[in-house]
């Protein structure tokens, strides 16, 4: 088949195109936007086997076809970043071990990397809180900041966003992405779509713009850096009708959590899901990436909205070049790609919205998806629920400046009444731009924020990634005399002791409720109809008084709102200057040192065995879990207690006990970080629910002790370990280091009820088999015993095949059904060649070629 391309004339050029409408024809009106985004990559990068595949999905053939997908660009941040180019760094050095050129592992595409996980809120309610943590953060975290600028003059196409640049969705949205880019391809310049994966589960966010991109695992993104394309099976699109329109009073946080809790009942996990009708017209392109960011929530890997007039302005409002904005909207009419609101393209299944019905929520006390009324959270957590944190946090919800203005007028309105920020809750700001800080000084917001301790902390994720700092010291001695505390923010997750390793109740509202919920100082309230404080002169204070009206916060906007401060904002950003001072290695190889606790060259780059299990071995549990296990609880990212496993190794190293950074920043540190795994505190280990967390028992000898001290025991005798457990296995983040750990653990296999897909991606890509098992199988094996044994046929695998598992516990011998979840031939031959990294670097060795 022919490339099917054209020509389209824009500014004075003719732009090659490959043509939609002339290769889709009468299809093109019926299809998803997703689909015709596809189609627009194949046809654009495909050779004939691709275009051959292609052929036969349109033709209605579409068993079994693997479409080859390649994105246009990569991002990562920090803590994905750094295990990343650790993998990389060791990989360079194994290759030129073997004879090969080390240059060969250099990323083919577009890498940008934001710093923006690692600052934490140490210092909080001061003017130069932000300059405090941030100059933390460079001791802190030097070693990985070094490693990153190394990164910069040896891989080509990789650029490191100095940490104040943003927080990588947002610096995506208003910066990085261009929904509609150019390229030079054998002397022609082509018009092509923006698209992207990156490292992070939320990189839908840029999905609210019209720009196709998801999250993948941190193995997954290292193969498409060097050239892999991404294996596709032709996805299913879920399209979410949306009707009606938001009433005055409900802001973006709010259709995003009614919209998390719709679609994850419904069941949309692994599956793309695109956003159409009437209603799509009538929202933002702020409130659009607000519900997109919100993707891996709802179990999706897209939650995408196209193009139209609502893109354009935003755009605009960002500082994008009038020339920029002009191709968008003309390459989106010429190629299909522009949205109508009377639309109805056929989806695989259909979800209807009434946007008129939403109302005013919060999530919690541990899940996202949990969704209640503003007016119900009185009884949600048992005690007396102090507020210890109020966070206004996240991209999510710091990127849509509507929901900053709310905030800084809500804020206001407190100070105005009289109200003040009881003494035990800590209180931040940490936008997601650089900008944010510009606009709500113009608007005059900052002033009373700054006056109820929401000033800005830093440019980055903070609390919402687990990076909260200690609690005040009031609250902490309260914890220790047994009171409840709770966090309220406005970020994407609330799992049990993410966002600190106190608190396990934590809930999701708008940034102007975090303030609310912060003037009130509990949640035992009705905080729609109980007073939120009292008055100087003793008059109770109704949140209905000081809530901003929506035409206020609209004119506000529109007052305050400088397309020139955003691009500017970055730039100043990016000339960093204790950046550009960093002292760092140069050359194509990492200099590693050999006593350093952040930066070791970990030892799955290039593992002697080629498959995940040997045939006839008898495999024990190393744990038994139930459902809902996140990689938050597989892989904490939150600080390090000294009394753990792997505080105790870092001591033993030199470290400061009081100041062991989070467990996000050692990712670079295998050791370390296996020493950390599934020592969350609500994790059960099945095999004996009075384990503590992060330990098992050891079969032979029925000896309890931590894991990596059992995994240890399990090699020296050459067993290899299983997981079970039960459904959305490996919900939540993107973080790799969920699948290396229980790799390294000795894990060759986990059986669960379902997987999340970005884990069940890791998992295949560290050579561990994804089995799924029968919701029922998995509540029984809840009872077996560590002395339980399962011999796994992990020998001729093919996408979703039933894999032959005999469970012997008991003295009783039985099969346990079970499938593969594989979805792509590629995906088996990195199962049987013992890893992602393994199998590209046989490719590239000399003596492997020989």
């Amino acid at each position: 088949m022919a490339i099917c391309s054209t020509f389209m004339k824009f500014g004075g050029k003719q732009l090659r195109i490959a043509d939609l409408p002339a290769r889709l024809g009468t299809r093109l009106a019926a299809m998803p936007m997703i689909h015709r985004l596809i189609v627009e990559n194949v046809l654009r990068t495909g050779d004939s086997a691709a275009h051959a595949a292609l052929d036969a999905w349109l033709d209605g053939d579409d068993t079994g076809v693997e479409l080859l997908f390649h994105p246009g660009r990569i991002m990562m941040h920090d803590t994905t970043c750094v295990p990343a180019l650790v993998d990389l760094a060791a990989a360079r050095d194994a290759l030129a071990e073997a004879g090969g050129d080390p240059r060969q592992l250099d990323p083919v595409l577009q890498v940008d990397v934001s710093i923006d996980h690692s600052i934490a809120v140490d210092h909080f309610a001061a003017p130069d809180a932000a300059q405090r943590n941030m100059a933390i953060e460079r001791t802190r975290n030097a070693e990985r900041l070094r490693l990153m600028k190394w990164a910069t003059g040896a891989f080509e196409n990789l650029t490191v966003h100095p940490p104040g640049t943003g927080i990588m969705h947002t610096l995506n949205l208003e910066r990085l992405a261009q929904i509609v880019t150019t390229e030079t391809r054998d002397g022609q310049i082509w018009a092509v779509p923006d698209t992207l994966i990156g490292t992070d589960s939320h990189t839908p966010m840029v999905n609210g713009i019209g720009v196709l991109g998801w999250g993948v695992g941190g193995l997954e993104a290292e193969a498409a850096m060097l050239g892999e394309p991404l294996v596709l099976r032709v996805p299913d699109i879920v399209g979410v009708r949306l009707h009606g329109a938001l009433g005055t009073d409900i802001l973006a946080t709010d259709l995003a959590l009614a919209v998390t809790q719709r679609l994850r009942a419904h069941g949309v996990t692994g599956r793309y899901v695109e956003f159409f009708g009437p209603g799509v017209a009538t929202l933002s392109a702020g409130t659009r990436a607000v519900v997109a960011n919100m993707a891996p929530e709802y179990g999706a890997n897209t939650g995408y909205f196209p193009i139209d007039r609502h893109t354009l302005d935003y755009l605009a409002a960002t500082g994008r070049a009038p020339d920029q904005v002009a191709l968008v909207e003309a390459y989106a009419n010429r190629q299909g790609l522009w949205f109508e609101p009377a639309t109805e393209p056929v989806y695989a299944d259909v979800i209807g919205i009434d946007l008129s019905r939403i109302e005013p929520g919060l999530a919690g006390p541990a899940r996202p998806h949990d969704l209640h009324s503003i007016r119900a959270t009185s009884g949600l957590v048992p005690g007396a629920a102090p507020v210890a944190i109020a966070a206004i946090t996240s991209c999510t919800n710091t990127s849509d400046p509507r929901l900053l203005v709310a905030a800084g007028l809500l804020a206001r309105n407190a100070v105005r009444a009289g109200l003040s920020t009881p003494a035990w809750v800590k209180t931040s700001l940490a936008p997601g731009s650089p900008a944010a800080e510009a606009l709500l000084r113009r608007a005059g917001l900052m002033d009373p924020l700054e006056a109820l301790g929401f000033g800005v902390v830093g440019i980055g994720c903070t609390t919402c990634i687990g990076n909260s700092g200690p609690l005040l010291l009031v609250m902490a001695q309260a914890v220790r005399d047994g009171i409840e505390p709770v966090a309220v923010l406005s970020g994407n997750r609330n799992f049990p002791g993410r966002v600190h390793p106190d608190i396990g109740s934590s809930f999701l509202v708008s940034p102007p409720m975090v303030v609310a919920f912060a003037l009130a100082g509990d949640t035992w309230r009705d905080i729609a109809n109980d007073p939120i404080g009292t008055a100087p002169d003793g008059t109770h204070v109704m949140l209905a008084a000081i809530w901003p009206d929506s035409a206020e916060i609209e004119a506000v906007l529109a007052g305050a709102r400088d397309p020139a401060d955003v691009q500017a904002s970055y730039a100043a950003a990016e000339a960093n200057p204790e950046w550009r001072a960093l002292d760092a290695p140069k050359g194509l190889r990492f200099p590693w040192n050999p006593a350093s606790t952040y930066l070791r060259p970990p030892p799955f780059v290039w593992p002697a065995t080629t498959g995940p299990l040997r045939p006839g071995a008898q495999a024990r549990p190393l744990l038994v879990l139930g459902d809902d296990i996140t990689t938050d609880h597989i892989s904490p990212a939150g600080a390090i207690p000294r009394d753990s496993e792997t505080g105790r190794y870092l001591i033993e190293r030199g470290e400061a006990a009081h100041d062991l950074n989070v467990y996000a920043a050692r990712r670079g540190n295998w050791e370390a970080m296996v020493r950390g795994l599934f020592t969350n505190p609500s994790v059960v280990n099945h095999l004996d629910p009075a384990l503590t967390p992060g330990w098992t028992i050891h079969a032979p000898d029925g000896a309890r002790m931590p894991l990596w001290e059992a995994a240890q025991a399990y090699a020296a005798t050459q067993t290899p370990l299983v997981i079970v457990a039960g459904d959305r296995y490996g919900a939540g983040s993107s973080r790799d280091w969920a699948a290396k750990g229980v790799w390294l653990l000795g894990v060759r296999a986990v059986l669960a009820s379902s997987f999340e897909r970005i884990h069940r991606s890791n998992l295949i890509n560290m050579a561990v088999l994804p089995l799924v098992i029968e919701r029922g199988e998995a509540l029984a094996l809840r009872g077996i015993s560590a002395e339980a044994s399962f011999e796994i046929d992990g020998t001729d695998l093919s996408p979703g095949c039933e894999v032959r598992v005999i469970l012997r516990a008991r003295g009783e011998v039985r099969h346990v059904a079970a499938r593969l979840a594989v979805d792509t031939s590629a995906e088996c031959h990195v199962l049987c060649e013992g890893g992602l990294l393994p199998r590209l670097l046989r490719r590239l060795s000399p003596k492997e070629a020989a």
